[in-house]
């Protein structure tokens, strides 16, 4: 079983002030230069069979912490424990040489992974088989697609379950019937005890796969909480050059609710009601809904969207859209004025715990301007009254037609 502890670790550069100032150092003995700190005081642990996911936005320092894990660099302050065997997917075609073949690089990278000649020929047929690149296996790697190294390096990495498994971005470059290929073979490993650290931009991927989510920002850990915790409040975060203020606080469903804006705009009431007019808390399987959203204008803007979604009880969005795309902004809004969107639609979900998210805009995203960002607006109950007995986060009214064939012959003639 494999275990990962990470203490105060910190990694810092050295920056020079011209290019003549390295050379002075080392004649002189005399400091020359600045430390530029990219990492500082990561502190966590990993335990045996949990996966932990870290985001952050570009330059937070996530690809320098794993290659400090992996032993590709070295912290400046700080240490790393690993216990068990590692198997790494940090940089695509990590180990591999453009000029070999497929299957020379297959070879070349499993021996780097700490496998034998012999263990590596045994393996051979299924790693191609995992790969699914056909002949291209002895052709030049240069003559590969991004995404058929990406196929080879993940099949190398994981040829044997490792104790500890590490990957980056490099999945993201793959076809998406080979990302869920990895992701079911990553689960397997999880399920057999293989600990997992993985840094993805991926809010499914990450909320799905892990137990456990670090958000880094500017080198320290920023947020480390439960997956939909984490990832709700990185997304928070992407707007945060708006000057906005970003809260998260306990419902009294024991939901974190991130709440982030500027509030020019924002949602104050959140009801549902059925097909009556009658407010409800818990919706029946398929039932008719609406939900009423309540929107009050602090500030006069120019331009107005509602983001309107549905997220499972892990927070993964079931449906979701915005009136952008309904092509129904509201182009001025001015301050004082109060505005009811009604949203309805046939909750054709399974049973279980739900969640409303809202969102106020001035266009598509709230990248250029978050006025309200709600996660966990509304926490509801769906239950099943008077649906056949099924599984699953959506209802679908399915029809079986069964039909029973006497004479084997007419079976071969439709064929």
């Amino acid at each position: 079983m494999g275990y990962l502890r990470v203490r105060n670790v910190g990694k810092a550069y050295k920056r020079y002030p011209g290019k003549w100032a390295r050379l002075t150092e080392w004649v002189t003995g005399r400091e020359r230069h600045e430390k530029h700190w990219v990492l500082r005081d990561i502190s966590f642990e990993v335990a045996p069979g949990e996966a932990v996911g870290i985001v952050g936005i570009n330059g937070a320092g996530k690809s320098t912490l794993l290659k400090i894990i992996t032993g590709t660099a070295q912290p400046t302050t700080g240490s790393v424990e690993i216990g068990g065997r590692v198997a790494a997917l940090l940089e695509l075609g990590m180990g591999f040489h453009p000029d070999f073949t497929g299957r020379q690089n297959v070879y070349m990278g499993a021996q780097i992974n700490g496998l034998f000649t012999g263990q590596i020929s045994e393996l051979m047929p299924e790693i191609e088989d995992f790969a699914e690149i056909g002949d291209y296996i002895d052709q030049p790697l240069r003559t590969y697609s991004s995404g058929m190294q990406m196929r080879l390096a993940f099949s190398v990495a994981t040829a044997i379950r490792p104790d500890i498994l590490i990957v980056d971005e490099a999945l993201s470059v793959g076809d998406a019937y080979f990302q869920h290929k990895s992701f079911d073979r990553i689960r397997r490993f999880g399920e057999q005890g293989t600990t997992l650290l993985i840094v993805s931009h991926d809010k499914n991927a990450i909320q799905s796969i892990c137990n456990r989510a670090i958000l880094l920002k500017a080198g320290v850990i920023a947020k480390e909480g439960e997956p939909e915790e984490v990832m709700d409040y990185y997304n928070a975060l992407l707007a945060a050059h708006q000057s906005q203020i970003v809260q998260q606080t306990i419902s009294v469903e024991q939901k974190v609710k991130t709440d982030s804006g500027t509030y020019e705009a924002q949602v104050t009431k959140v009801k549902i009601f059925d097909a009556k007019g009658q407010i409800i808390e818990v919706v029946p399987v398929g039932a008719w809904v609406t939900v009423q959203i309540t929107v009050i204008i602090n500030r006069d803007i120019d331009g107005l969207v509602l983001g309107f979604g549905i997220k499972d009880r892990l927070g993964q969005m079931v449906f979701g859209t915005n009136t952008f795309h309904t092509k129904q902004r509201i182009e001025e809004a001015k301050r004082g004025e109060i505005y009811l969107f009604g949203v309805s639609f046939y909750a054709n979900l399974g049973v279980g715990s739900f969640s409303i998210h809202c969102s106020l805009v001035r266009n598509e995203s709230h990248v250029e301007k978050n006025y309200h960002w709600i996660d966990c607006a509304k926490v509801f109950e769906v239950v099943n009254v008077d649906k056949p007995l099924f599984v699953g986060c959506a209802w679908n009214d399915m029809q079986f037609k069964i039909k029973r064939v006497s004479d084997a012959r007419a079976i071969m003639m439709e064929d």
